[in-house]
């Protein structure tokens, strides 16, 4: 299906990369969005965490504000600012992970979309598109409108 008379030049396959190429491409960035998804959970268990302990500063105020030093002293001394595995705070965690795979991942699902498709991204995506939208609809358009 010669899909690309229908959509922006971003868009549009270049010459040389075949179907089989297009679905690589699309499952590679597949990956490389559940990859960000990960992140993004990562992110968020660095967020919670962290508002966790913020959260039982205030529980150790509180405590003792209501009488109960040892209490207090016990959550601060054994929980407040506590490792979430040896030696590392989240911020390391997402650190590593960014560091370790993330960045990588990313690099390399680049540089594969610039060797294989001119850097022309959501090939796939951009196909799927062209076979299901309506023509002549107008919220089916093939391409953004043009500024005015």
């Amino acid at each position: 299906m010669d899909c690309n008379r229908d959509m922006d030049p971003a868009h549009q396959v270049p010459e040389g990369a075949d179907e089989r190429t297009v679905n690589a491409l699309g499952a590679l960035s597949k990956a490389l969005e559940t990859t960000e998804r990960a992140r993004g959970h990562l992110y968020g268990f660095h967020q919670l965490t962290g508002t966790a302990d913020f959260e039982l500063g205030e529980a150790v105020r509180l405590l003792r504000e209501a009488g109960h030093d040892e209490q207090a002293l016990r959550v601060e001394r054994e929980l407040v600012g506590r490792n979430v595995i040896p030696g590392h705070w989240t911020f390391q965690l997402v650190e590593a992970y960014n560091a370790t795979y993330y960045r990588p991942f990313a690099a390399m699902e680049d540089d594969i979309v610039g060797e294989l498709a001119a850097g022309r991204d959501h090939l796939f995506e951009a196909r799927l598109k062209a076979a299901r939208r309506t023509h002549r609809h107008p919220n089916h358009t093939a391409t953004p409108p043009t500024p005015d």
